[in-house]
């Protein structure tokens, strides 16, 4: 067989069940040997889309997704894609062509170093120049990219290889057994936390993968410790909890920052340096207890006295084990921050005036959208509403990027949602500037005729710099712009598109889209004034 052939066949041994990309000259060998796969190839209508497909596929399963490009500057698109990929600790393989290697007859012609370009965006990059190597060196990309921290693994097929004869098979898939934690430092985070006064669980990113949900679960039911979590961390354990106490969506400054402020330990579990830090550490202040699969990466705010290292589940289930709630354990800030967080996040939701208020659509998004739905979210100002206000019930049902939190993503990402769970209901949340970068793949999804449901929230602006702009009191510059007509775009495209006209009919136009299936776009005029007067003027005033 070719070794574009036995490529194929090594991804299909490791289970991959798609390939999204825009293939190119030089991978027509393997576009060949994808046309009799297993494996399903997806043609998307840019690059960096088909990267932030195959991110969400390793992000929702723990598998590498994968995505495929050519040389050049399909490549080069790849780069924002593996970025989001790298930070956001979702496992995925981009394969890349090149010209022939052994006997190139077109000089530079589109050739770009790509495995140097790759080599800061990814946690393993190489080019194939034997194609005896293709077993191990495919086996080699997906175990890096999916052990702890996952990310993006790249790997370069030129053309010339791919075309080789050769008699081999892939190499076997053979799991391996994480690392537990050692016994002393379990008990000595066992000790901690027996003698804290005020113990806080904070769950990151790295909780919100390899199963941890059902373990956290457990040891907050049976301490009693109020929890809260980053924005990579909601829905970890299910917010309705009432041990949850919020989100830290802000930087700094929300009810949830007085909570942290109040403890005298914090339970860090799957803390993560790429999210913006919920608390910085000073040296008469509170200890921490770094949970994690790895040791933490010291800096002047972050330098935890006792470390837990391995499996995060495993780390949990011996402390729960060992550790008994304690008569001195006093909760009681926590539950009055939480109280007031509730109290701000619920005061506005049934706001009606037009333009719809972030805080509406927020809450009626949370109404129409099942227990089991999937929200994808693009970058925008109204992400920091949904990572504050949206109660998510379950792992990896609300889908943020606040690793690279790049624009662009929303959509891609609801289109790889939709197509691994067509059972359940998808909806994307995407700023009219986000959506604008990749609105192209509404054709990749009428084309899968997939279910789901866009949701465009427009200001005709970038309304998250907007904000940051009034915030230094500076005059309006640079960040307006005008639109299509989203709806008859969502028709050219052979969607369905509607633009809500009341504050009222939101709800309505979600869940007759969920009813009626397909894809619909809703556009969704938003007022930003709220920004100012409620994450800002607000909060800055409060006092803990």
């Amino acid at each position: 067989m070719t070794a574009a052939k036995l490529f194929i066949k090594c991804l299909e041994n490791e289970g991959v069940q798609y390939v999204f990309g825009v293939p190119g000259e030089e991978n027509l060998h393997l576009l060949e040997a994808l046309r009799t796969a297993k494996v399903t190839f997806i043609p998307t209508r840019n690059e960096q889309a088909a990267g932030f497909m195959a991110a969400t596929i390793g992000r929702l399963t723990g598998k590498s997704g994968v995505a495929l490009s050519t040389l050049g500057p399909g490549a080069t698109n790849f780069i924002t894609a593996a970025a989001y990929a790298n930070l956001g600790g979702m496992p995925a393989l981009f394969i890349t062509g090149q010209k022939p290697v052994k006997q190139n007859k077109q000089g530079a012609f589109q050739m770009v170093n790509t495995v140097s370009v790759m080599q800061p965006v990814t946690k393993f990059t190489h080019q194939i120049i034997d194609s005896a190597t293709i077993p191990a060196l495919v086996r080699q990309a997906f175990r890096t990219a999916e052990e702890e921290r996952p990310g993006a693994v790249h790997l370069e097929l030129p053309e010339d290889i791919a075309a080789e004869t050769v008699q081999i098979e892939p190499l076997p898939v053979n799991p391996i057994r994480r690392p537990i934690a050692e016994g002393k430092a379990i008990k000595n985070a066992v000790a901690a936390i027996a003698e804290a006064k005020h113990p806080l669980l904070l769950i990151g990113a790295g909780a919100n993968r390899k199963l941890t949900a059902k373990m956290l679960r457990e040891f907050i039911d049976a301490t009693g410790i109020p929890f809260l979590c980053t924005q990579l961390g909601k829905g970890v354990v299910d917010e309705r909890h009432e041990k949850y106490i919020g989100t830290a969506a802000l930087s700094a400054g929300d009810h949830v920052h007085c909570a942290v402020s109040a403890a005298d330990l914090i339970i860090n579990v799957g803390h993560d340096v790429v999210e913006k830090p919920p608390f910085l550490m000073t040296v008469d202040g509170a200890k921490v207890i770094h949970i994690n699969f790895s040791p933490a990466t010291i800096d002047p705010v972050y330098f935890p006295q006792i470390e837990v290292i391995g499996d995060i589940a495993n780390s949990i289930w011996q402390i729960k084990e060992k550790l008994q709630p304690q008569p001195q354990w006093d909760f009681t800030r926590f539950e009055r921050a939480r109280n007031k967080l509730q109290e701000h996040i619920t005061r506005d939701v049934a706001i009606d005036t037009f333009p719809l208020a972030p805080q509406r659509i927020v809450h009626d998004v949370r109404k129409a959208l099942p227990d089991d739905g999937i929200l994808c979210l693009d970058n925008g100002m109204y992400k920091l509403w949904f990572a504050r206000a949206f109660t998510t019930y379950s792992p990896n049902t609300l889908l943020l990027d606040n690793a690279l939190a790049t624009m662009g993503a929303g959509l891609p990402s609801a289109i790889a949602a939709a197509l691994l769970n067509p059972e359940k209901k998808v909806l994307a949340a995407c700023g009219d500037g986000g959506f604008m970068m990749n609105a192209q793949e509404m054709e990749t999804a009428v084309r899968l005729k997939l279910n789901l449901v866009i949701l465009i929230l427009n200001d005709n602006g970038f309304g998250m710099i907007q904000w940051k702009q009034h915030g230094m009191q500076l005059p309006d510059f640079g960040l307006s712009f005008s639109n299509p007509d989203f709806p008859v775009l969502a028709t050219s495209f052979g969607a369905t598109g509607l633009k809500v006209e009341s504050a009222e009919a939101l709800q309505v136009a979600i869940t007759n889209a969920f009813a009626a299936g397909g894809v619909h776009l809703i556009e969704v005029p938003i007022d930003y004034s709220h920004n100012q007067k409620v994450l800002t003027d607000e909060l800055y005033s409060m006092t803990c």
